[in-house]
């Protein structure tokens, strides 16, 4: 029951909202807003539950005009497990919502025309939200499915080249069939904004996935994944190739053929406590 009740206290409405929805009622449209509103309210709320079910740190739940985000002050060491679960239950919650309506339907609660309305609704947003356009759910996904086998700086890299083709695909595709769509375009803009948003700060955002990895809560790593190095890379060159979800010991190759072994602890203590940003692996093995 706390739980519920703090998470509802997250929730944010934004300002322009109220004037969508007044303008809503001067149009006869109220009753299509509120529905959309009710999809959306739903979706980011079974993100939100998942999340707080994991105790995420969640920093609101905002209704947007166009939309709704639920912010997550989580930098990408939880489990991918976990991510995908929070990532799907905003997905999850239309398919009990069309099944509830076609129920509702069938027992003469909910009229034709307002069930039919609210399944296409629902499809909408559903299939709108599984695009592959980094923040949506489905750019979310490609993040964690990248994060498989790739290392989180790459991951991260590769996931803004594909939303920024797949928002490209999909804004030629709005121009030829429905040019004149003008709410698709303001979110079109959002989106836009966003990746480009995300790509200045992906040196930050890595930054903040290193961070928390080193002084924030431990997390339960997948696997074990060595990483072969030379002793002449840089700290920094190493840490770039830290992956989601897994334990690095670093195995150090010396020029004389031998190997030493690292825990990536050491590593990040180096980068972030000693301020060995730019020193040789090789040197650390003396120092630690």
């Amino acid at each position: 029951m706390n739980k519920t009740t703090d998470l509802l206290r997250k929730i944010q409405i934004h300002p322009l909202l109220w004037m969508v929805i007044a303008l809503a009622v001067a149009t006869a449209h109220f009753i299509e807003l509120m529905m959309v509103l009710l999809i959306i309210f739903v979706h980011e709320m079974g993100h939100g539950a998942a999340a707080s079910f994991f105790s995420w740190r969640i920093n609101k739940i905002a209704l947007l005009p166009f939309g709704g985000v639920a912010e997550m002050d989580e930098h990408g060491n939880r489990p991918l497990k976990e991510e995908l679960i929070v990532v799907l239950a905003g997905p999850l919650q239309h398919l009990w919502m069309i099944g509830l309506a076609y129920i509702l339907y069938l027992n003469g609660i909910f009229p034709e025309k307002w069930h039919s309305l609210f399944v296409e609704f629902n499809w909408m947003v559903l299939l709108f939200n599984l695009l592959p356009i980094w923040p949506l759910d489905g750019g979310k996904l490609v993040f964690i499915l990248f994060s498989l086998n790739s290392s989180f700086q790459n991951a991260h890299h590769r996931t803004i080249y594909l939303s920024i083709a797949s928002l490209a695909i999909f804004s030629v595709a709005l121009i030829i069939l429905a040019p004149l769509t003008l709410n698709v375009w303001i979110i079109i803009g959002f989106l836009a904004f966003s990746l480009h948003f995300e790509w200045k700060q992906r040196r930050f955002i890595f930054m903040r996935f290193l961070m928390e990895r080193h002084y924030g809560k431990q997390a339960d790593f997948r696997q074990l994944k060595p990483i072969n190095v030379e002793e002449n890379e840089v700290v920094g060159q190493v840490l770039e190739k830290f992956q989601r979800g897994c334990k690095h010991p670093i195995i150090v190759k010396k020029e004389n053929g031998k190997e030493m072994l690292m825990d990536e602890n050491e590593l990040l203590h180096a980068f972030f406590s000693e301020k060995l940003m730019s020193a040789k692996i090789g040197d650390l093995l003396y120092t630690y």
